[in-house]
């Protein structure tokens, strides 16, 4: 028997207006509900016929979407930009619903400069916002001028969704360069692992960069931001993972440098198995216990790399030195790799070290 389509809401929107903020405020009032930043479903080589990786994003958000829904999901919020031309696209046994968060030009660029962006990423932003106001297709627009992202999340709540409300099941169209049946199976994976705080998305998506400097096409994926939905175990961290590597490999990358957190090897064992034509790198990140609890308190107050659903963001000082202490005590069970200490090194120092552990990484 079929099963009955999964509920999906996607928020879509320019950079800055609140997409993440508002799409994990309503992913904690639901039960059972699962979430996705479809951006991080994304960071590969561009290919050409797929300018702006929105197929690519679209394929592996319908196998993560399949992924919760076998492991007990309820719904699926996604947060992400969309096709501006379009909207968000249909999702193969999903019932998709989507709302498109919008705020004034002013607004707008306030808020990009208010995150840390420059000039140019205020005039992209607004670029995006023109061209959605201009083509996108979707089923309410929801005004974010002068409201808090509570308000936000109650508007986007108020037609009863996931019970009603306006859905669009249907497949995917199909795409050939992005179609992951006959891409290579092997290949490297670089895996940093290491404590919380220890600056592992930071160092991870640096070296992603510099492989593609050096003319290697690679990938980035923090696995923990494959695991809002189910049990957020391993199982489905891994089944995650394999399927977006095998979409990350038919578009040309080469190279998968993954982040996440592996407390032994059981968990390790549990992806190599997941990827069994892979050839792994283990590379644990370590700092001692003061540096840790200066890492947390600034990620805690919003400082360096912001992930969605980060566990640190707004935590009491208290609460982050004890997750540090805790930190600073894990990892002794993970026995295969390299340590790599980044006590007194910037992020670009450690970056230059992990480069030269990962060695040659053939394809």
């Amino acid at each position: 028997m079929t099963p009955a389509p999964i509920p999906v809401l996607w928020l879509c929107g320019p950079p800055g207006v609140g997409k993440t903020s508002v799409a994990w405020a309503v992913r904690t009032r639901l039960d059972d509900a699962a979430y996705v930043d479809i951006d991080q479903l994304g960071i590969c080589p561009e290919p050409a016929a797929d300018p702006g990786r929105h197929r690519t994003k679209a394929r592996n958000l319908a196998a993560v979407v399949d992924t919760f829904r076998t492991a007990g999901a309820a719904c699926v919020v996604v947060s992400g930009v969309a096709d501006a031309a379009t909207g968000p696209p249909p999702i193969p046994g999903a019932a998709l619903t989507a709302h498109r968060l919008r705020a004034d030009r002013d607004e707008l660029a306030r808020r990009v400069v208010g995150r840390g962006g420059d000039a140019e990423e205020v005039t992209a932003a607004l670029a995006e916002a023109d061209a959605l106001d201009a083509g996108a297709t979707v089923d309410r627009v929801i005004d974010t001028g002068g409201r808090s992202v509570a308000h936000v999340a109650d508007l986007v709540l108020a037609d009863g969704w996931p019970a009603s409300g306006p859905s669009r099941p249907g497949p995917l169209p199909p795409s050939p360069a992005v179609t992951p049946e006959g891409a290579p199976a092997d290949g490297p994976v670089v895996w940093l692992a290491g404590p919380t705080a220890v600056g592992k998305s930071t160092v991870g998506f640096a070296l992603h960069l510099r492989l593609r400097r050096e003319g290697l096409p690679a990938a980035y994926v923090d696995v923990d931001q494959l695991g809002f939905g189910g049990d957020g175990g391993h199982g489905v961290k891994s089944r995650n993972l394999a399927a977006v590597r095998r979409t990350f490999r038919a578009v040309g990358a080469r190279v998968l440098v993954v982040t996440g957190g592996l407390e032994d090897d059981a968990a390790l064992a549990t992806y190599t198995a997941a990827i069994p034509a892979a050839t792994f790198t283990v590379l644990r990140l370590r700092a001692g216990r003061d540096e840790l609890v200066r890492r947390a308190l600034r990620r805690g107050a919003g400082h360096g790399w912001r992930q969605p659903g980060d566990p640190l963001l707004g935590r009491s000082a208290d609460a982050l030195r004890a997750i540090a202490d805790a930190a600073a005590r894990s990892g002794a069970a993970l026995t295969g790799g390299a340590d790599v200490d980044t006590d007194g090194r910037t992020a670009g120092q450690v970056t230059d070290a992990v480069r030269d552990l990962a060695g040659p990484l053939t394809t």
